[in-house]
């Protein structure tokens, strides 16, 4: 028998709107997502408008297709507001978290995506999963050796490893701007998220040192899969050390543990 979960049908409403969004997000339509599923279109149509009760079988399921966890996927409070700003002011964290990026961190998360993509993404594991936890080593480790941010993103912790809050606006602009193509396709059968760079990145906006360290990491890193290196992301010591759902500080790496740490750091108290 199936456990069902009992709520009432405000939240199935709610839930069903958010099936939709993300179905949508990865291109799907009502029929592929039933055949994924193993339901019929007419059990999509009425969960996605709440007519329907989810099992608990089912809601595995969706978070498997969707890679989030069941909890987030319940979560149906509002999602952070991201802000591409042109001005230089910093990031503002609030208890509704919303936050400005600002045009310098733009241009360089899009110049880094774009190296990353044009290196390592036409690689069949290289879906988003992927370039979420490629982008957070990056970050984290350069932090750890030079004391400074290079992309200077928001990561949370969910379970399947940090994530990035301002990815889905950036790759929304730079869709926007020609600068990469999404396409939606399945890896061992799974639905993944890919993106095709449409031009080189422009090198000039990085040091040599970031470059650098973008290649160690992607030399290091790029060959896992996304279940692969979101586990091995679960063992780095910010990541241990934050709360779940909360967003994971950078000042944590200076306490990680080999093979983790890229930082020789001295004896001396």
């Amino acid at each position: 028998m199936l456990c069902l979960v009992m709520v009432n049908t405000e939240i199935y409403e709610k839930l069903g709107s958010r099936i939709r969004e993300l179905r949508e997000k990865f291109g799907f339509n009502q029929d592929k997502l039933a055949k994924m599923m193993k339901v019929s279109r007419s059990a999509i149509s009425q969960i996605e408008s709440g007519e329907r009760k989810i099992a608990t079988d089912e809601l595995i399921r969706l978070s498997e297709i969707f890679n989030i966890s069941v909890e987030n996927l319940l979560d149906l409070r509002k999602q952070p507001e991201v802000l591409l700003k042109e001005s230089k002011k910093e990031k503002i964290i609030k208890p509704r978290i919303r936050i400005n990026v600002p045009r310098k961190n733009l241009e360089k998360f899009r110049e880094v995506l774009l190296h990353i993509l044009n290196k390592v993404g036409s690689k069949p594991n290289i879906g988003e999963t992927v370039i979420y936890k490629l982008l957070y080593f990056i970050d984290f480790d350069f932090y750890e050796k030079y004391e400074e941010q290079l992309i200077g993103a928001t990561f949370i912790k969910n379970n399947y490893g940090p994530t990035p809050i301002e990815f889905a606006k950036i790759i929304e602009k730079m869709t926007k701007d020609k600068d990469i193509e999404k396409v939606v396709s399945e890896y061992f059968s799974y639905p993944q998220t890919k993106y095709l760079p449409l031009r080189k990145p422009d090198l000039s906006k990085l040091k040599a040192n970031e470059i650098d360290l973008i290649d160690d990491v992607l030399n290091r890193l790029s060959d896992m899969n996304a279940s692969q290196i979101s586990e091995y992301s679960h063992r780095d010591i910010p990541w241990l050390t934050t709360e779940d759902g909360e967003i994971i500080e950078y000042e944590s790496v200076f306490y990680r543990t080999p093979p983790y740490s890229v930082r020789e750091y001295s004896e001396e108290n």
